[in-house]
């Protein structure tokens, strides 16, 4: 569209142009000798004014681009003044956002803490305890159940049996229990999908019931075979609790309570393992009468979990994504938050299952195969891996020497070492504590860190105790620090961050995978310890202090800490779009 010219232009053209034939009438009453300079006088005239008309349109188009320019920075100016409101509105609803945030997660604490909760987790992580005890509960009568087997042995074929083959059968006994934890670890993905979480738990309990009876009646049926059947039956039972009772606890627990929940599966399994010891002891449990009830009070905590368990709800997570059952979910999410406002909790899972829709159902092999998925899954592994080659076994091991060689009696030195496992329940409880306030990160990156530290002042006191006796207090010293910070990171963190790193879709093939880890290492450790300790005698926790090392850098470097974030948040961390 041309535009039309301002009025105050239009007018000087106008004179310009008037001007011009006054000027030619003048020029026409001249006489001829003045005509012709004047002429040309008015040839300059005139050019120069073609010249100023010239000007005088250049500057009426450099005025409308001005014009042009000026409306343009005036819109420009009112876009940015909208842009600014815009941002003043959106840091206001941050702010609404956050408050809301805080207020939910406050409430959170107020509602999630119920008693219908506790008592769902208490019931959980009877498998954990479960785990525990049978870990331990086979140290103390070895002496015992070895004289078991060359009776048995000599009864059946009335010939003393050959050490090796005593030793053999002994060993078979124990190592075996670390088999049946691989297989019941490998099963738990399958276990989970199928039954679920709670029905996974209420099948386990039947072999549990099963496990604990074949230990408890070998003595009374003098067959050593079911005390090894029976081991091997409570491995599984232990191995798929570990996959299955940290699934359950992650899922059922509110996002904020979710860490210090979470560690509530290991202080299970260090109370087990202290009562195993306890029990043990000569003076109760640990004599040739004791040792099969010793091995079949395992059945309490199986019992007990049956018992409790039909009374507490099933997963809600597992109900509304894996299931779709959405009106069961939120009935038991009203339950364990025994609240009706759990709007929250229903839209968070919803936000889940809406980015986790194309992982409903994962195996294992499609998880291995993820690339997604793959930097989740090596940090999980890893952190089994720091855990099971952390030295602890070498620790509690050594325990009863390191405190004989501190001028303990033998009574003494072994009360000792259940002062261990007393320091290990205490710091479990002060890691319930820490671990929402620190984080998870921290807290790995700081147990990790300690035993790195205590491990090299163990070796040192090895080496140089027979020059300097008071060495062996620093050795005291040093297991009591080892064990403490074992309590405070590596102990608890791993078997709870695999069950956040992973969505819903890829959790229990991630779990499965995990504990099938942390079980080998577990049998690995215990087959190959002995001939460690006889090859590198007094440099014998080197290689754990190497590996510690190792397994800090990597903590520090690649897992993002996990605290205070929904399932959702925690997986996006993983996402291509999110590196």
């Amino acid at each position: 569209m041309l535009r039309r010219a301002p009025s105050g232009d239009l007018s000087l053209q106008k004179q310009a142009g008037t001007m011009s034939r006054k000027l030619s009438s003048k020029m026409d009453g001249l006489p001829p000798d003045r005509y012709m300079d004047t002429n040309e006088t008015l040839l300059v005239i005139r050019s120069q004014l073609n010249n100023l008309t010239k000007s005088m349109e250049s500057c009426q188009s450099e005025v409308t681009e001005v014009r042009k320019d000026v409306h343009m920075i005036h819109h420009e100016i009112d876009q940015l003044q909208t842009a600014k409101d815009e941002m003043v509105d959106l840091r206001d609803s941050v702010d609404r956002l956050e408050q809301q945030q805080r207020r939910r997660k406050a409430r959170s604490i107020d509602q999630g803490l119920t008693c219908f909760l506790v008592s769902t987790i208490f019931s959980a992580v009877l498998g954990m305890f479960q785990f525990g005890y049978n870990t331990g509960v086979i140290n103390a009568p070895q002496q015992i159940i070895e004289e078991f087997i060359a009776d048995v042995w000599r009864s059946r074929y009335g010939s003393e049996i050959a050490s090796t083959t005593q030793d053999f059968i002994w060993s078979v006994a124990v190592s075996i229990f670390a088999i049946g934890g691989m297989v019941g670890g490998f099963s738990g993905g399958y276990i989970a999908n199928r039954f679920g979480r709670k029905g996974g738990l209420i099948f386990n309990d039947f072999v549990g019931l099963a496990g604990a009876a074949l230990m408890g009646l070998s003595h009374l049926s003098s067959s050593f075979e079911m005390l090894i059947i029976g081991r091997l039956v409570i491995g599984y039972n232990c191995g798929l609790s570990t996959s299955l009772v940290p699934m359950y606890v992650s899922e059922i627990a509110p996002v904020n309570l979710r860490g210090g929940v979470g560690i509530v599966n290991q202080l299970a399994v260090t109370i087990g393992l202290l009562l195993s010891q306890v029990l043990g002891l000569d003076q109760l449990l640990g004599t040739a009468d004791g040792w099969p009830l010793l091995l079949g009070l395992a059945v309490c905590p199986a019992a007990l979990q049956l018992l409790l368990l039909p009374m507490c709800p099933e997963s809600p997570r597992y109900l509304l994504i894996t299931r779709q059952r959405e009106q069961e979910a939120r009935r038991a999410l009203r339950q364990l938050r025994h609240t009706a406002h759990i709007e929250d909790d229903v839209e968070e899972m919803k936000a889940e299952e809406r980015a986790q829709q194309a992982e409903s159902r994962i195996t294992m092999l499609q998880l291995l195969r993820s690339p997604t998925l793959r930097a989740p899954l090596l940090i999980s592994v890893i952190m089994q891996l720091s855990q099971q080659l952390s030295g602890i076994n070498a620790v509690f091991y050594y325990s009863t020497n390191i405190f004989s060689d501190a001028q303990l009696s033998e009574q003494n030195a072994k009360y000792a070492t259940m002062g261990v496992g007393v320091v290990m329940v205490v710091m479990t409880v002060v890691s319930i504590l820490l671990i929402e306030r620190e984080g998870r990160r921290t807290l790995h990156l700081w147990g990790l860190g300690g035993m790195f530290f205590f491990s090299v002042f163990i070796t040192i006191s090895f080496l140089v105790k027979q020059m300097i006796s008071w060495i062996a207090f620093l050795a005291v010293i040093s297991t009591f620090g080892f064990v403490i910070f074992f309590a405070v990171g590596p102990g608890s963190i791993p078997w709870m961050i695999t069950a956040e790193l992973f969505s819903q879709g890829p959790r229990p093939a991630a779990m499965s995978i995990a504990v099938l880890i942390n079980w080998l290492c577990n049998f690995l450790v215990g087959i190959a310890f002995l001939p460690l300790k006889s090859l590198l005698e007094d440099y014998t926790f080197l290689p754990f202090s190497i590996l510690l090392a190792i397994f800090w850098i990597f903590t520090f470097k690649n897992v993002p800490e996990t605290k205070g974030k929904t399932f959702e948040e925690i997986s996006g961390i993983f996402r291509p779009s999110q590196l």
